[in-house]
C-alpha cells in the first residue's frame, strides 16, 4: 500500500499534539495518564482514514479510544475525521482519542500487559497468497500479542468482507483455544445494522452488495466467566 501524501504532513502532525501521538512507546503503561482518566482503552489497529474509531469516540464518551496506523497520511486524515466527528459537541479537541503513528509489529512496545480493554481489527488487509499467511492480523502470533495486551475485561472485534480471510481467522480462533461469539457471515443482512458503526471501506463494500463478516472473541478471564454465566442461564 502506497499513499501520496500532501506536502508539509509531518509539520501538520506534529501541530496536533492533543490527539496526534508519533511516538507512542514513550506511553507504554501510561495512556491513562496520557487521557488523564482511567476508563477502558480500546485500540483499532489499522484504522485507516479513522472514520470508525473518530466515530466510537464521539458515541461513547466514557471510553478512551487509540486508532493506531502506520501511514503518516492516514493518521492526518484520521485527525480531520476526529475533530468533525466532535465538532457537534463543539470542541476542537477530541478529549476521548488519541492517533498513533507506528507499526503494529512493535505494539508491545507501545502498550503493557493488560493496558487495553478491547481491540478492534476492521478490513485488515487479506494477504490472500499462503506464503503471506503469518502477515495476517489474526495469525497466532498477532494473538500472541493482542492476548498479553488485553485484561481481564478483553475482546477482539473482528470485521471484514473477505470471506476466505474470515475462515482462516475462525479457524486462528479456534487453534489458539478463544472463546467466539456473535458471529455473522453477513452483518447488514436486514439492512444497515446501526449499532454498529460503519468504516469507510464497509460502505464501499456494502454499495456493492458484499458480505460482511464479523466475529466477537473473548479474551479475558471476566468476560469469560460473565459468558459462560449467561449460557448457563439459557438452559
Amino acid at each position: 500500500m502506497r499513499l501520496r501524501g500532501r506536502k508539509g504532513i509531518r509539520e501538520s502532525l506534529e501541530e496536533q499534539k492533543d490527539i496526534v501521538v508519533l511516538e507512542p512507546a514513550q506511553y507504554k503503561g501510561k495512556w491513562s495518564e496520557l487521557f488523564g482518566n482511567d476508563r477502558p482503552i480500546h485500540v483499532e489497529f489499522g484504522m485507516g482514514k479513522g472514520r470508525f474509531i473518530s466515530q466510537m469516540s464521539y458515541r461513547n464518551p466514557d471510553v478512551n479510544y487509540i486508532g493506531f496506523d502506520m501511514y503518516d497520511e492516514l493518521v492526518r486524515r484520521a485527525s480531520e475525521k476526529a475533530r468533525d466527528a466532535w465538532s457537534e459537541a463543539e470542541l476542537d479537541s477530541p478529549p476521548n482519542v488519541k492517533l498513533a503513528l507506528g507499526n503494529i509489529e512493535q505494539i508491545l512496545d507501545v502498550f503493557e500487559e493488560g493496558e487495553v480493554e478491547r481491540i478492534y481489527l476492521n478490513f485488515s488487509d487479506p494477504w490472500p497468497k499462503k506464503k503471506h499467511g503469518r502477515r495476517r492480523l489474526t495469525h497466532p502470533r498477532f494473538l500472541d500479542m493482542y492476548c498479553k495486551l488485553l485484561n481481564d475485561q478483553g475482546q477482539i472485534h473482528f470485521k471484514t468482507d473477505s470471506e476466505t480471510l474470515f475462515e482462516f481467522s475462525l479457524n486462528s480462533f479456534a487453534d489458539y483455544g478463544l472463546q467466539m461469539t456473535n458471529i455473522s457471515l453477513n452483518l447488514h443482512r436486514e439492512g444497515i445494522n446501526e449499532e454498529h458503526v460503519m468504516t469507510e471501506y464497509e460502505h464501499k463494500f456494502m454499495g456493492k452488495g458484499m458480505n460482511i463478516h464479523r466475529v466477537e472473541v473473548l479474551v479475558g478471564s471476566a468476560v469469560l466467566e460473565e459468558y459462560q454465566k449467561n449460557r448457563l442461564k439459557k438452559y
